[in-house]
């Protein structure tokens, strides 16, 4: 057989293999999902991943034609219901709500982690970026960021705030707050928002930087003082409270995101399909106000722009966490 014979025999079997690959690949897409959708939500029930997680997860099934059934596993940080969507089969089957922590910071937080927040994952989009407030207990006698700032200097082992675990958004900002105001306080985790905001209404711990979602309907009902926003601008639920830059602390920001995550390998064109159903349904309007009504921006990056986002934020924390010396074994 001639070089050209061979050449053109080799140039049909690749091109038959190609052809047989998009045809299977098909086939997979279509068969897409065969059973029950598993959501894993790394934290307790209650919190903004869980709130956010069962605002998807009901309008996904009635477009996939299957369930979607939300699993609390929290722990460490939510790197233990991560962890078993890292592990599990990439089928497009078993999803995660991962949030800053769990995709973000853990990894630079954590002496050990059981997964890389970015090798063993394949991001399909981001649902949603929670405003985080500062909120006080109504026994705390603070009305604005200065008065808490002033207190907190003049008895700095006085004060404790809670949050939802080592490293989760609401630690950080505390974290980058305390830095940046050169003030002290005893940060008190818990295993999730939900357990952090029992103790905060109790007023057992009086302080927390506390995603909007979470604690909106408290503000309102007036079991809980809000008197700074995190984020650069003044938050539409929130009108009259200012934010903490422009209260005396120029340059803070600090905000909490989520994202659905599926195993890393999940082949493509399963993740196109989460990701075209998951980004349509955040631009429906009753799930967009939803998510507002609850204090967060719904949407944000899909698929690679997503993992772009995700890479700047661990670039971004990487100095709050070496300067605030926040460390944890696993």
């Amino acid at each position: 057989m001639s070089s050209f014979s061979r050449r053109s025999a080799i140039l049909r079997t690749l091109a038959s293999l190609a052809v047989g690959a998009q045809a299977a690949a098909s086939v997979h897409a279509q068969a897409f999902p065969a059973r029950p959708l598993r959501l894993v939500v790394p934290f307790a029930p209650g919190g903004s991943t869980d709130l956010l997680a069962r605002i998807v997860a009901a309008p996904l099934s009635e477009r996939l034609k299957q369930a979607v059934v939300v699993e609390n596993r929290p722990g460490a940080g939510g790197n233990i219901g991560a962890d078993v969507v890292a592990k599990s089969a990439p089928d497009g089957h078993t999803l995660v709500m991962g949030s800053i922590g769990t995709h973000a910071t853990n990894a630079l937080i954590y002496t050990s982690m059981p997964y890389d927040p970015v090798r063993d994952f394949a991001p399909i989009a981001l649902v949603g970026v929670a405003t985080l407030v500062l909120v006080v207990h109504p026994s705390l006698p603070v009305r604005t960021v200065g008065e808490l700032i002033q207190a907190l200097k003049s008895r700095p082992q006085e004060f404790s705030y809670a949050s939802g675990g080592v490293g989760a958004s609401q630690h950080l900002a505390a974290e980058m707050f305390k830095y940046t105001t050169h003030t002290s306080m005893q940060h008190v985790p818990y295993k999730g928002s939900a357990g952090a905001l029992a103790d905060l209404l109790s007023g057992r711990v009086p302080i927390m930087f506390a995603d909007l979602p979470l604690v909106l309907q408290h503000i309102q009902g007036g079991s809980l003082r809000a008197i700074g926003v995190c984020d650069p601008e003044r938050s539409p639920a929130l009108p009259d409270v200012p934010t903490i830059s422009e209260s005396g602390v120029p340059g803070y920001s600090s905000s909490a995101w989520y994202g659905l995550f599926a195993p890393a390998k999940t082949p493509g064109p399963l993740l196109q399909t989460l990701q075209t159903e998951v980004v349509d349904i955040l631009k429906q309007p009753r799930i967009s106000k939803a998510i507002v009504e609850l204090g967060a921006k719904p949407g944000g990056p899909a698929g690679a722009q997503l993992r772009e986002f995700q890479l700047a934020e661990i670039q971004r924390w990487r100095e709050v966490v070496r300067v605030a010396h926040i460390k944890m074994d696993a």
